[in-house]
């Protein structure tokens, strides 16, 4: 995804006494999430602005498993549902002690408009 030192760009990791000790009773989960060193490994890529403001501008692993063991990939279905003439910005969320999908819609306001009177 060219998230490199060059475009200031890359995981967002965090360490310090108060972040996070690790998974209550679960060791590979914590292993996964922290490294050696301490860092807390978020998951989330953001990107350095100007005045070193950190922009959150995507996701290392944008993916979930459904309870009936179904994969989704939120990114494409939001894509998806934002070609729609209503859809301004949609978020899809997925719980893997779950069968299903929720997705937040925010409607266009002008096009909605448009349905309304």
């Amino acid at each position: 995804m060219n998230y490199t030192r060059e475009t200031k760009s890359g995981e967002i990791c965090v360490r310090g006494p108060a972040v996070f000790k690790g998974y209550f009773k679960n060791k590979q989960l914590t292993d996964e999430t922290m490294d050696k060193e301490g860092w807390l490994h978020t998951g989330d890529v953001g990107q350095l602005q100007s005045k070193n403001e950190l922009k959150i501008i995507d996701r290392v692993k944008n993916i979930f498993k459904l309870s009936q063991g179904e994969y989704i990939v939120p990114e494409k279905l939001e894509r998806a549902y934002e070609q729609a003439p209503l859809v301004m910005q949609c978020f899809i969320h997925g719980d893997s002690m779950r069968n299903h999908i929720v997705a937040v819609v925010y409607p266009d306001p002008e096009q909605l408009k448009k349905y309304c009177t």
